[in-house]
């Protein structure tokens, strides 16, 4: 008889959702949060290194779930990058191959699936697609770049300002939706996406004297001559001595610009800054010249005795000091959002994913922005929480891409994906199952060019050890990096008979990835002429 009990208790039990065990069964369909930043490099999160800042709230969501560190995208630009997220493909199908060119709205992007499927969906911050969010019930998104100051919104009701720093305003508009309009009896997906830290890089007013006093690491190739590489590597225009902007990035004054015959980087420079500081309030400005005033002072008493490397070397720590004081703020805001999660109870059935529409150079190879194969533009953060399902602390290796998004967060939520997605599904890897992952290799291709920072036009694959490119379009050249021998990519060894079985398989290997994913020779042509004929 007390056989019989236990057995009809356990069936009891497992016949609702709610009641089963183990970390890899799901209890209900999880909500979802996506957080994203814009340019965030995956070298300023101390979960990845802590060389440079700590990120002490990102690195819990690494801390109770997942760091992957072989994270990468298929096209090293921002918008390209959120429509590959939104729609599980590549560039050349989906259309957005550049922040130019517009995107196929008859494209179906996964937050339709989900509205479709019963879920709440929300979204706030910035999206940098051209168009309003498809799938969404209620958003609120920057226009364009938008503002770090005093921003204005699309809403579903149309544009308004808010009075306010943009980091901190995105999250409070999340944390009232959760708390004031989101629906307990759904399921929701919800989108948390900053603007910072992309440049400008304006930091909160908070941050401006911690950062200003504060004096960071230069990285050892600051000074790359890019011997060892190709054309393409020469002739980008992404050096932050050359090509930054005094004002709008360095924040020198164009008075002191004036003063001290400073040409402009690009004919933007001057009204950048003048544009940003004129969005502040008059209490804002004032706190901002408090700080960037003596800084201005300073330089002006310095800058005729600099040499070339001095100012190299000046920028640099005034590019960290405004671009790690941005990041100072998401940290502070995704540790609120966490926090609401873990005092309302949501944390546990709510999967959390961070990271950012690609990666940055911060310094390295004597340069910022992104759009290269290379790795700091190529890999992008990517930590993920999701409780009950996958073990706290755990560390992947595999290649895995944003490409990859769309399906995983569809698998989670029982939701079927459609079949033209090209992506994989992390869910496997999430569970710690690591037999299930069977990709080694990964497709990457960047087509925005000729345009701003002159990088050329190129493909390749990636391999945990390997990485083949080919430089196409006004040149014709083939760029191999040994990834385990050679860390810094300072030596291109296509031309090196060692490896040359490694060109053989790895050539053979592109050709059938670009088959697979649908890419080729005759699109990279159509491509071409659409810049031509622009």
């Amino acid at each position: 008889m007390r056989i019989v009990f236990i057995l009809f208790i356990a069936v009891f039990l497992f016949s609702f959702p709610g009641c089963k065990t183990g970390k890899t069964e799901m209890q209900t369909p999880p909500n979802i949060i996506f957080i994203m930043s814009d340019d965030h490099a995956y070298q300023a999160i101390s979960a990845y290194s802590d060389h440079l800042t700590k990120t002490p709230q990102i690195d819990r969501i690494a801390r109770e779930g997942m760091l992957f560190t072989n994270a990468c995208v298929t096209n090293s630009i921002c918008a390209p990058s959120r429509a590959t997220i939104l729609t599980g493909k590549h560039c050349h199908l989906h259309g957005k191959i550049d922040n130019s060119l517009p995107f196929d709205t008859t494209q179906m992007t996964f937050p339709q699936l989900f509205r479709e499927a019963g879920y709440q969906t929300a979204m706030f911050g910035k999206l940098h697609f051209g168009n309003n969010p498809e799938g969404i019930d209620e958003f609120k998104i920057l226009p364009g770049q938008g503002s770090y100051y005093n921003p204005d919104f699309i809403t579903n009701e149309g544009t308004v300002r808010i009075e306010g720093y943009t980091t901190d305003i995105i999250t409070d508009l999340t944390l009232d939706w959760m708390k004031n309009r989101r629906n307990p009896e759904k399921p929701f997906l919800l989108f948390y996406l900053h603007k910072a830290p992309h440049r400008e890089w304006l930091p909160a007013e908070r941050h401006f004297r911690e950062y200003m006093d504060r004096v960071f690491p230069e990285p050892p190739t600051l000074f790359d001559d890019y011997e060892g590489r190709g054309t393409a590597a020469r002739e980008a225009e992404m050096n932050i001595l050359l090509h930054q902007n005094w004002a709008g990035d360095s924040k020198i004054y164009p008075e002191v610009m004036d003063e001290l015959g400073i040409e402009p980087a690009s004919d933007w420079d001057k009204q950048a800054l003048r544009n940003n500081l004129g969005r502040m309030t008059e209490d804002q400005r004032g706190a901002w010249d408090e700080v960037y005033g003596p800084m201005n002072e300073e330089f002006r008493g310095n800058y005729p005795g600099m040499t070339g490397e001095d100012q190299m070397k000046w920028r640099y720590q005034r590019y960290m000091q405004d671009y790690l004081g941005c990041i100072a703020a998401v940290d502070e805001s995704v540790g609120a959002l966490l926090d609401y999660l873990d005092e309302t109870g949501l944390s546990g059935n709510t999967l959390v994913v961070y990271t950012s529409d690609q990666g940055f150079y911060l310094g390295e190879h004597g340069w910022f922005d992104k759009r290269f194969i290379y790795d700091e533009s190529f890999k992008t953060p990517l930590l993920v929480r999701w409780p009950g399902v996958t073990e706290p602390g755990s560390i992947n290796d595999e290649m895995v891409q944003n490409l990859d998004f769309a399906q995983t967060l569809l698998e989670a939520a029982g939701i079927e994906a459609p079949e033209d997605m090209q992506g994989e599904s992390l869910v496997p890897l999430l569970r710690g199952d690591t037999a299930a992952w069977d990709r080694d290799a990964v497709y990457y291709h960047y087509y925005e060019y000729p345009a701003v920072h002159m990088v050329k036009r190129h493909y390749g694959i990636v391999t945990r050890e390997y990485k083949l490119a080919h430089f196409y379009d006004d040149i014709d050249e083939w760029e191999l990096y040994d990834r385990l021998k050679d860390t810094l990519e300072l030596n291109n060894v296509y031309d090196d008979p060692a490896y040359a079985a490694v060109v053989d398989s790895l050539r053979a290997e592109l050709a059938e990835l670009r088959v697979k994913y649908r890419d080729s020779e005759e699109l990279d042509r159509e491509f071409m002429k659409l810049y031509q004929n622009r």
